[in-house]
């Protein structure tokens, strides 16, 4: 439980800039003018974050789909996306890996997928980034779903690229 509160903190603090983001996008904008992509972006990227957030602390379970009976690091991206945002996103870490725009790592916003090798093979697991090189993940057996850094040097070693998954309503 204490791990499952650290990183919930932590997630918090890396997340406290992305509302004044937005809320200075809004002071910018005159009610009768449309959304641009940015203020589409950071609000879909806000609602991913929150509503993964709200994940910490689920068990890791293999193949796992939902939060009552556990999840595995595509569960919980794929849920994550569903019920924040309505994305439908493939079942399988190396399925998502197909979609969504290719982003340099140098570029990554929040909310943009981050993969990994875990298992040998490239692409073998997904988390949501945050911001400021941490993201959120279900890592293995035995964890649950929760905050880390992505500069460890396990990450590091292991990391294959990401992929942004949110786009403008026009496209």
């Amino acid at each position: 439980m204490f791990k499952a509160l650290a990183s919930l903190l932590l997630a918090s603090s890396l997340f406290c800039a992305l509302p004044a983001t937005v809320a200075a996008a809004e002071e910018e904008r005159h009610p009768e003018e449309p959304m641009s992509f940015l203020q589409r972006y950071t609000n879909a990227a806000q609602d991913v974050i929150l509503h993964g957030l709200k994940l910490v602390g689920v068990r890791y379970r293999l193949g796992g789909n939902d939060e009552d009976s556990g999840l595995d690091c595509s569960g919980f991206v794929r849920l994550t996306f569903k019920d924040s945002i309505g994305t439908l996103l493939p079942r399988t870490a190396g399925e998502m890996s197909k979609v969504g725009q290719r982003i340099d790592s140098s570029q990554l916003k929040p909310g943009d997928l981050v993969f990994f090798n875990t298992m040998r093979r490239a692409f073998s697991h997904v988390g949501i980034y945050l911001g400021d090189n941490h993201f959120m993940h279900a890592p293995r057996a035995g964890a649950e779903v929760r905050v880390e850094s992505m500069e460890s040097s396990y990450w590091v070693k292991r990391y294959n690229g990401a992929r942004r998954i949110l786009v403008s309503e026009e496209d």
